[in-house]
């Protein structure tokens, strides 16, 4: 189904027939020939299979195959992003049917390439090239388009399409989960490959647009990237030119292919997305490459072959029915709404025999290696994502009575669980000689892919959706760290991680004002609250060095992201055991002071004080409000006891009241002077905690 260009006549070759090549049918293409890179290597043995022979028809009817369903799907739904997954079907096709390691009979294969839209509005280019590619979605899925329930929502989410690698629509955030996942495959590689077998042997692959390269995180994370060589990771920048409100001339001017050169990528460009051979030749010259990462430019036109190509109209709206009808004249396709010709899906499915001998393959030599290497166990548990066989190694001895810092205290058991815990790895944003969280070992760089600490830089967006990433690509329990404050920073990728339920580990230190003269720029006040507000993530703040080992034992088991909040000074080390939940550090039945980190040893002192007015006061430390509300209702009362009840913390007092009666919080922000006078500026002393106390029963007493 080829569409010739109506401004010039058709060029010839030698032989005196045109050569096939697929063409705008609205806009001439420019006559200049297309520059490619040098042909693609030859694939090593096992590698993707090859296709059978080409044939422009069969890739014709592929290609329009997945526009229309695009096309379907966006105008059944009445809402969605049809136009760049229009204009990118050419480019999916090559790489589903041709170039990526996969399996559609087995979506989760380990040894599988991960492919990351980061361009998530067009999630029909997805759902459109899966379906076709055999795996388990259904024209009735894709009728279903962005209706509630359905297992092709209005952008990516993992976990509810087989298929999908990452949850993606915050724009820039995909790019840097395909840095985590590129790094993920290396560190494995590195650790598990020998010269018998290769159990870990695939690429990541991201298709980003206009969109991502102007968010910020696109560059922190293109530049980890470059400085890495991360060589098996191609990213697609998709070069239409339009973003929702308008020609991208509006808004940006760069040169990104320039940009990323500077980081240290590679680039290659695809003149015109409709010329597979273009495209096929951009790959090649991709996994030729052994020292950089990829950058291929796309040029496209978004809307391809309807009325509003090239235009905005054709980003974010259905193209209507009479533009849908002409599209269909346009390009030559007679066939009905969803109604895919099954040649179209031969040509899609041709290799997938292959495929799943490949896969099946692989399975043999993990069972080989499983067999035969001392490795084998550990490689085949860290894959399945279950947690460490071997109890963390024997924590520090903490004795009641004895002073450390959060940092510290976490430090020193974050290497006992390294010891037991192989595949937990890490870095922090620039901050590693501050927050401490740091593994014994060598450093993750380009000469040691085994080393077990990542240096990311002052770049802390990009080190969480990286982290994101590390973790959605399996076998990797990753961590990273910053000051809490900085937390703000990366704030979309935990969020991220909590949606996907990413086994994650989030370390947050200098967790409140009494980090003192560095000021109120790096002291937290909202965090807390905001954090504890997201669905699915983990907070726990604990207030000595035994509930930071619970926390991380807690943090290294859980099947979700963990946050764990502590302190820059020296805490002391409280009596008894710790519990999560919440647990009586000093008991006492005329009131309950509750607390979490640092302000349980105030609450102490609090208490102390009210011993002069004959009150005795029960405090109580409650690291994690999740595990509170997880105990049983009356488990609940008998810790909070029955007397008046008041919260103290150094943050926001917003939600405290669920717990208690009254709360000690820090509502304004913080000054820079000695933590001293900080707090009593923030008015967070136990003097004021003592008399809320007395307020509190005061009023009852007027109250009866």
């Amino acid at each position: 189904m080829s569409h010739p260009d109506p401004a010039r006549p058709p060029q010839t070759d030698a032989g005196g027939e045109a050569p096939h090549r697929r063409v705008s049918p609205l806009r001439p293409v420019d006559p200049r020939p297309i520059a490619r890179p040098a042909p693609p290597p030859v694939f090593r043995t096992g590698d993707i299979p090859r296709p059978v022979e080409a044939d422009s028809q069969a890739d014709d009817l592929a290609i329009e195959a997945l526009r229309f369903l695009v096309v379907d799907a966006v105008e059944e739904a009445g809402s969605g992003h049809p136009g760049t997954a229009m204009a990118l079907a050419p480019l999916a096709y090559r790489l589903y049917a041709r170039h990526m390691r996969h399996d559609p009979s087995d979506p989760e294969w380990f040894d599988r390439d991960r492919l990351v839209l980061s361009a998530g509005h067009a999630s029909m280019l997805l759902y459109g090239a899966l379906h076709l590619a055999g795996y388990e979605i259904t024209v009735q899925d894709l009728r279903r388009f962005r209706k509630m329930g359905s297992r092709t929502p209005g952008h990516p989410e993992r976990g509810v399409t087989a298929g999908i690698d990452m949850s993606t629509g915050p724009l820039g955030q995909g790019l840097a989960n395909g840095v985590g996942m590129a790094m993920a495959e290396k560190m494995l590689a590195a650790r598990f490959n020998n010269s018998e077998l290769s159990v870990v042997d695939h690429r990541t692959w991201v298709i980003a647009g206009d969109g991502d390269m102007m968010e910020g995180i696109s560059s922190e994370a293109a530049s980890l990237a470059g400085h890495l060589g991360l060589d098996r990771l191609t990213v697609f920048y998709d070069q239409n030119n339009i973003s929702l409100d308008g020609p991208v001339g509006n808004e940006m001017s760069e040169d990104v292919a320039m940009r990323f050169a500077a980081y240290g990528w590679s680039i290659a460009t695809i003149d015109d997305v409709n010329d597979v051979a273009a495209i096929d030749c951009a790959i090649g010259a991709a996994k030729a490459e052994s020292e950089r990462p990829t950058l291929i430019v796309v040029r496209s036109q978004i809307g391809f072959g309807s009325p509003k190509q090239g235009q905005a109209a054709a980003h974010g709206s259905p193209l209507g029915a009479a533009d849908a009808a002409e599209t269909r004249t346009t390009l030559g396709w007679k066939h009905g709404p969803f109604a895919t010709p099954k040649a179209a899906y031969g040509t899609w499915q041709a290799a997938n025999a292959e495929r799943r001998a490949i896969r099946s393959s692989w399975e043999s030599d993990v069972r080989r290696y499983r067999a035969d290497m001392l490795a084998g166990d550990e490689f085949c548990r860290i894959i399945a994502g279950e947690p460490p066989t071997r109890a963390a190694a024997s924590q520090p001895d903490y004795v009641a009575g004895d002073r450390i810092s959060g940092r510290s205290a976490s430090a020193e058991i974050m290497q006992s669980f390294a010891l037991s815990t192989p595949e937990l790895v890490g870095g922090s944003a620039d901050v590693a000689s501050s927050t401490l969280a740091t593994i014994s070992g060598s450093r993750f760089v380009h000469d040691d892919w085994t080393g077990r600490n990542i240096a990311y830089g002052v770049r802390e967006h990009a080190m969480g959706a990286i982290t994101n990433g590390l973790a959605a690509h399996g076998g990797i329990l990753p961590f990273c760290s910053t000051f809490f404050i900085f937390a703000d920073y990366l704030r979309p990728a935990i969020r991220m991680a909590a949606m996907m339920q990413l086994r994650s580990i989030w370390i947050m230190t200098h967790d409140s004002v009494a980090i003192g003269a560095d000021g109120p720029t790096h002291q937290p006040i909202e965090q807390l609250a905001g954090f504890r507000a997201m669905p699915g993530l983990a907070v726990i703040r604990p207030a000595d060095a035994k509930e930071i080992g619970a926390a991380w034992a807690e943090a290294v088991r859980r099947d979700g992201p963990t946050m764990i909040v502590v302190s820059r000074q020296d805490l002391p080390i409280l009596e008894g055991e710790p519990d999560l939940a919440g647990r009586v550090v000093v008991d006492g039945d005329d009131a309950t002071i509750l607390a979490t980190g640092s302000e349980v040893a105030l609450a102490i002192e609090a208490r102390t004080a009210l011993l002069d007015f004959g009150i005795i006061a029960r405090v109580i430390s409650m690291p994690s409000w999740d595990a509170f509300r997880a105990r049983p209702e009356e488990q609940q009362k008998f810790l909070l006891g029955g007397g008046p009840i008041v919260a103290v913390e150094a943050g926001a007092s917003q939600g405290w009241l669920e717990f208690a009666d009254s709360v000690v919080g820090i509502d304004r922000f913080g000054a820079s002077g000695a933590a001293g006078e900080v707090l009593e500026a923030c008015e967070l002393t136990a003097q004021i905690v003592a008399d809320r106390v007395l307020s509190l029963r005061a009023e009852r007493r007027g109250s009866a």
